[in-house]
Formats: C-alpha cells, structure tokens, sequence
C-alpha cells in the first residue's frame, strides 16, 4: 500500500473557486472537481490580485516593436507593470509547489495559445504565446508540470500530466528524510515507470542511485532531481508503454488462459490506435497483480501512478491529439 501523496498545485481561482473571470462568471469544470480531494489547491487570479474588478473592461496583450504589453483597451490603461510585480512577489511566495493548473487563453493565467495583438489593438491578432503570469510559471517552473483546464480534456495529456504531478509530490515526499535507503526504494519503485517514459534516463538514475562517488544524500537527491524531471518532462511514446506493459504480462504468462491473453493482446492495439487510454490497460494489470498476489509490481508506480479515481475515461478530445 503506496502511503497517501497529496500534491500542491497553483490554480486559476476562476476554474470554481470564485466569480473573478472578467465578465463576473465562474468556469465549472469537472477535472477540477475530481482532482480536488486528492490535491491541495492554491487558488490564484492575477488580475484581481493587482487591483482590476470583478467584472472589469477585458484586458489583453499587445506587442510593440517586439515588447509585450498588458493592456486594458477600453481604458488604454497598462497594467504590465503591476501584473510583473505580483506575479514575482506570488512565486516567490510559494514554499512547495508540485504543478500548475492554469485557465487556457487568458492573458494572464495562460501558460500558451493566448492571442497577442499588434500596438492599439485596431486589429486582429497578430500571433500567440504566454500570458504573463503563464509565462513567469513557465520560466521559473520549466520541469514542473503546467497545463490548462482545455488542454486536460484530452485523455493522453492528462494521464501524463498526473503522472509528472503525483511523481513530483512522491519524490518531495521521500527527499524529506535525505535518507540513500529511501532513495533507493523510490528509484526501484519507479524502475518501470522510467523505462517507459526515459530510458537513457533510467540508467542515469541508477548511477546517481549506486553512488560509486560516495556523494553526501543531500547531493545525490539534488543531482536525482534534476534528472528524474527531465526523464518525465515528454509523454512516453506508445511503444514504450506497451514494451512495458509486455514485459508485466510475462509475469502472469503461466497463470491467464488464452482469453485473457487474447483480450489483452486486443487491448494493446487499441491503445496503441489512440482509442483508450494507457489506465485502460493498466487496471487489467492491476487486477492480475492483486490476484496472483504480485509483490514486485504492487510495488511499481507504473501501474498506479496516481489515485484510481481519477483513471476515468470519458473525454472530449482523441487521444492523439497533442
């Protein structure tokens, strides 16, 4: 039994918290309301943090000779000065922080796809980018796992970005003790998930693991850091989740009859075609391991890498589509 990890996440006060969006409504959002018991939110809104109303004139941003603006149009109020003040003195506030969940296309919050428009924004938009509270997050946070509550309703995205979220707050959680035994444990329980997602990657991390250097365990958890979140920073490829899951399926080879088999060969190739998502497969797996009673899997975090509630499939988007 994995012990309880509840991730810090910084999230849009508009996605159901509170009525702050410019116009005064509210954004009700159903991945929030699930990730909500298992999490601890840290709501922000930016705008209304510096000063702006509820509801309040639009704001949007404007590029000027390469220099991005935040600007209200209908007032031709600049408010790119307050907003990079808050937003400094917000992130440098935050003691823990696991992941951000921030609200698409807003020219604060948005981490991408926000619209910029040309100086006086008499025309359409000219390109897109971060908003600059988004920005700031992407800037000082580049290995943690930042997303919009758009983006999330594709299955794939969203397996992965719990995945990095959980798998961050895990290794906080062990690096507390600076003990070289629980970096140990961590690094075996996540042989699998490594495999999949970084295998150059996974060797890197058992030779900071092994420590031939003799480093003190504060440097080898520092030095395991910053190469555990590169590992996860890209989506596994479908191949090599699938190797794995091949491999999880000799250890049951002896003990499923052939319709188990078969319906778990079919399985693959419909994730493989992007048709179910990767927890799909692995509750089959799940539901061997508790069978047949599988220490070594239980232990995997491959196979549970974040709380089985939040393993549903509906979704509004393909699979494939990133």
């Amino acid at each position: 039994m994995q012990e309880k990890i509840v991730p810090e996440v910084v999230i849009s006060k508009c996605l159901g918290f509170e009525r702050c969006r410019w116009n005064g409504e509210i954004v009700n959002d159903d991945f929030v309301d699930r990730l909500a018991p298992h999490v601890d939110f840290k709501p922000v809104c930016p705008e209304k943090e510096i000063g702006l109303g509820v509801p309040r004139d639009p704001i949007h941003i404007e590029s000027e000779k390469g220099a991005l603006k935040l600007v209200q149009p209908a007032t031709g109020r600049d408010v790119s000065r307050e907003m990079l003040s808050f937003t400094a003195s917000f992130l440098a506030s935050l003691q823990t922080v696991d992941g951000f969940l921030l609200k698409a296309r807003s020219p604060s919050c948005g981490p991408g796809d926000v619209k910029i428009y040309p100086a006086g924004g008499k025309s359409g938009a000219m390109d897109k980018g971060a908003g600059f509270f988004g920005n700031a997050v992407n800037t000082s946070y580049p290995d943690l796992p930042v997303e919009t509550e758009g983006r999330l309703k594709n299955f794939r995205i969203r397996e992965h970005y719990l995945t990095r979220l959980f798998s961050v707050a895990r290794f906080r959680a062990m690096s507390v003790s600076g003990s070289m035994r629980d970096m140990v444990e961590f690094h075996a329980a996540n042989k699998l998930l490594l495999m999949a997602y970084n295998q150059v990657e996974l060797k890197a991390l058992g030779n900071i693991v092994a420590n031939h250097e003799h480093r003190e365990p504060d440097e080898v958890i520092s030095l395991y850091s910053e190469h555990f979140l590169k590992a996860l920073s890209r989506t596994p490829r479908y191949t090599s989740n699938i190797n794995v899951l091949m491999h999880a399926l000799g250890y049951f080879s002896g003990e499923l009859n052939p319709r188990e088999k078969s319906h778990f060969l079919d399985s693959l190739e419909r994730y493989r075609s992007g048709v179910i998502p990767l927890s799909a497969i692995t509750s089959i797996v799940n539901s061997w391991i508790a069978r047949f009673d599988q220490a070594y899997l239980e232990q995997q975090t491959f196979f549970r890498p974040y709380p089985e509630e939040l393993m549903f499939i509906s979704d509004s988007g393909k699979g494939r589509n990133l």
